[in-house]
């Protein structure tokens, strides 16, 4: 062999060398893919999605399909090039930077912390927007989640603590409490009046300055629903707040006569408010690859999703626009019985 063919042969077994091992390198991006549905008037593990405890419900049929977004790699598992380079190749997955799915200096257990706590709070939402639109009420309160170490609610307030009032005005609502707060300077005193049990106690904190010069006491805090029946909502490891709308339709599924599907697998999207406003989501194209999957004709799609979602929906799968609970259960009605509108996604 020439001494030219020796060196192109060894240069090519290096550029290879050189290729698998570059090809098996860590790289900071995220896959996303297609994830797990449930049917929210089904069952996960011979338990109902949603179980309903002293309110009369009804019998249901279909389905009411939340949809879910698989991610492979982070921080703590970073995929290879190559697996990136399969994601870029198909078309049902999506492959984006790491810090879209882990902001740089958080650890991916906080994330998934994170994402529990979204659930839980997305549950909740969906409950108090169900009730809202039977117009059945309720009560709330502001619930302590947590105190920041060194700072003056720190030792003084307590987790599951409710706060009822600050400064002597009565509120139950979260936001006013931090408005109340942020209302004094920092050194100020500002009191809380809080329920611990059945005790009943008022707390006087010091205000101080916060990260971003803000008055604070140093609270974590959630709206706290206190509702007239049980609602247990039961979905496994799936997390996030974006099941909102087909948990609330679902609890309305299960606590009215007749069947909202008309015997159809929907699926469907959107974080929800107790108001019963229907909000934005991410992964809107895998999800409805796996709304497609799952059997579904028909996708419940939040308006601010519509543009994207035209673009990416499978064949077969007919887009409705879900500005609301009350929207998207006037869509259902209208699919079930043919009569009245049914709003549809339209380009941006």
């Amino acid at each position: 062999m020439s001494r030219r063919a020796l060196t192109l042969l060894l240069a090519g077994f290096l550029v290879l060398a050189l290729g698998v091992v570059g090809a098996f390198r860590p790289v900071p991006y995220v896959v996303l893919s297609p994830g797990p549905t449930e049917n929210t008037i089904g069952e996960v593990d011979k338990k109902p999605v949603i179980a309903i405890k002293g309110r009369q419900t009804y019998p249901t049929s279909g389905a009411l399909h939340l949809v879910t977004v698989a991610y492979q790699g982070g921080p703590a598992a970073q995929i290879d090039l190559l697996t990136a380079l399969r994601g870029w190749l198909d078309p049902t997955v999506a492959v984006v930077p790491e810090e879209t799915i882990f902001a740089p200096g958080r650890e991916p257990q906080e994330v998934e912390e994170e994402n529990v706590v979204e659930m839980t709070n997305s549950q909740d939402s969906a409950t108090a927007a169900a009730l809202n639109e039977l117009k059945i009420p309720y009560t709330m309160a502001v619930g302590v989640v947590s105190t920041e170490k060194g700072k003056p609610a720190d030792g003084k307030v307590r987790k599951d603590d409710e706060i009822t009032a600050v400064d002597g005005k009565e509120t139950k609502d979260v936001t006013a409490v931090q408005s109340a707060v942020k209302a004094h300077k920092p050194g100020d005193e500002v009191v809380l009046t809080i329920m611990r049990g059945k005790e009943k106690l008022d707390v006087p904190l010091q205000t101080v300055a916060g990260p971003q010069k803000q008055t604070i006491v140093g609270l974590s805090m959630q709206a706290k629903y206190k509702f007239p029946f049980e609602v247990d909502i039961n979905v496994g490891d799936v997390g996030g707040p974006s099941a909102g709308l087909m948990f609330s339709l679902g609890i309305l599924d299960k606590l009215t006569p007749g069947e909202i599907t008309g015997g159809k697998k929907i699926a469907g999207t959107g974080t929800i408010q107790p108001t019963g406003e229907v909000g934005p989501i991410g992964g809107i194209a895998q999800k409805m690859v796996g709304a497609k999957s799952a059997g579904a004709t028909v996708f419940l799609t939040p308006a601010d999703n519509c543009a994207e979602a035209m673009k990416a929906a499978p064949e077969g799968l007919r887009l409705v626009r879900a500005d609301t609970l009350h929207s998207a259960v006037s869509s259902l009605d209208a699919l079930r019985t043919g009569k009245g509108e049914v709003p549809a996604c339209e380009a941006g």
